[in-house]
């Protein structure tokens, strides 16, 4: 599994501005390139619309856009060595198409911590989530706060045994060896909601569901070839992903997202929920 195109979203904002350092690590990790990418909404202002024929007014907007993107970051992404991209457009649309037709391997985005906990899906990162087919690496972060580094220690990679459980543990061991990552597997048993978490950080494996679950995971790890240390919790499966990042201070957590985009597909599974509460950079693929 290379990486070595990524695309990050910039729109100037305080969030935008703290991610860089998040971004420059990621591309060491992976030795990767990036590109910034500036999506240039059309004018909404009835005024803007009035006073000014619309070509005109989007030509000055684009020009603007196009100087302050050229100076943006420019300690933490050299103009000689960073690409910059501006397009017009919706901007979680713009995004997803950017990647798709120009091949980019993961997206990194912020999450706007605010905005994003309140209405995660009107959010940018969320559509994004939604309509992306590469891989889109989040964390959670204050405004002016850059999040936690990146790091190459502990990553674990959230098992749920469906039919898409292969793909996504092969994806998060082929990452984990690039970047001479711990690989862990969390597997979480439904349970009543409002029931605490009970992570099973000794492997001891009690009850028979449990006990299937782990045949069930070791048969996955032969197949995939990964000898990956295994953690079975019990509980709401949010909660129990969560906790066991945060228990096993986890760098980042890998999470598969439907392979079916739309309203009836991605946004059927956890990826938002997690994205909102994880302790850590959650990279859903």
């Amino acid at each position: 599994m290379m990486i070595r195109h990524i695309l990050f979203p910039v729109d100037f904002s305080p969030s935008c501005a703290a991610m860089a350092p998040f971004v420059n690590r990621a591309a060491s990790m992976l030795k990767a390139k990036v590109t910034l990418l500036f999506v240039l909404e059309p004018p909404t202002s009835g005024f803007e619309l009035v006073a000014r024929p619309l070509p005109d007014a989007m030509e000055d907007r684009k020009k603007l856009g196009c100087a302050k993107l050229e100076s943006y970051l420019a300690a933490e992404f050299p103009r000689q060595e960073v690409a910059r991209l501006l397009v017009v457009g919706d901007p979680a649309s713009e995004i997803a198409r950017i990647a798709r037709e120009r091949g980019f391997e993961v997206i990194i985005m912020p999450t706007h911590t605010g905005a994003f906990r309140r209405t995660l899906l009107g959010s940018t990162t969320a559509k994004v989530l939604n309509d992306a087919d590469c891989f889109v690496m989040t964390t959670q972060h204050a405004e002016t706060i850059s999040p936690r580094p990146l790091d190459h220690r502990e990553w674990v990679c959230a098992i749920g045994l469906s039919a898409d459980s292969e793909r996504v543990l092969r994806t998060a061991a082929e990452i984990a060896d690039g970047v001479h990552a711990k690989l862990s597997i969390i597997h979480a048993i439904p349970a009543a909601h409002g029931a605490p978490v009970q992570l099973d950080l000794d492997e001891r494996v009690h009850s028979v569901e449990k006990r299937v679950a782990a045949e069930r995971l070791r048969d996955l790890q032969r197949r995939v070839g990964s000898h990956a240390q295994v953690k079975i919790a019990v509980g709401a499966t949010k909660d129990a992903l969560t906790e066991a990042a945060r228990r096993l201070q986890a760098d980042a957590l890998i999470i598969g997202r439907s392979s079916q985009p739309g309203t009836q597909g991605r946004l059927r599974d956890l990826t938002y929920a997690v994205v909102r509460d994880a302790p850590c950079p959650v990279l859903s693929v």
